[in-house]
């Protein structure tokens, strides 16, 4: 099916986005790992699996779509220097995917694509429900218990 230039180009644009959370999530999680953060390490590696869920459901939409997924353009990545730095630079990724997907579900409607709308949705509401939430409870933790408790039952 031959979809609407505008809206392939624009899958390619969270494409990158995508990938580049999947990026930073690897880097950030191994990151977790080396510092002994066994909980973080899993919770991270985690989002980086969600991401790469997310990357392959744009990749299959694109394809579909019959345009080409572009794999080589990434968004930059901000690595954080110590576990509250990561965990809100994560959060920013996560704001600002969602406000990409939200974007996108627009232009979907505009062109009534609505079957890469519901994919979109589906996405959006991971992010929202799922990744941003998580991270935004982490860094709410972070300023009830102090940093050195927090760390601590993240071992």
């Amino acid at each position: 099916m031959k979809g609407q230039p505008d809206v392939i180009a624009a899958l390619n644009r969270l494409l990158a986005s995508e990938l580049s959370a999947m990026d930073q999530y690897f880097t950030h999680s191994e990151m977790y790992r080396n510092w002994g953060l066994e909980k973080l390490y899993e919770r991270i590696h985690h989002e980086f699996d969600d991401e790469k869920g997310h990357a392959t459901a744009l990749i299959e939409r694109i394809l579909f779509l019959e345009g080409t997924p572009d794999l080589v353009t990434r968004d930059p990545i901000h690595i954080g220097a110590d576990v509250p730095a990561m965990l809100q630079s994560d959060l920013q990724l996560e704001y600002d995917v969602a406000t990409a997907l939200r974007k996108v579900i627009a232009l979907c409607e505009q062109h009534q694509d609505y079957q890469t709308r519901e994919i979109l949705e589906k996405l959006l509401d991971d992010t929202e429900d799922d990744h941003a939430y998580w991270l935004e409870k982490q860094l709410r933790l972070i300023d009830l218990i102090g940093l050195p408790n927090y760390l601590q039952s993240q071992m």
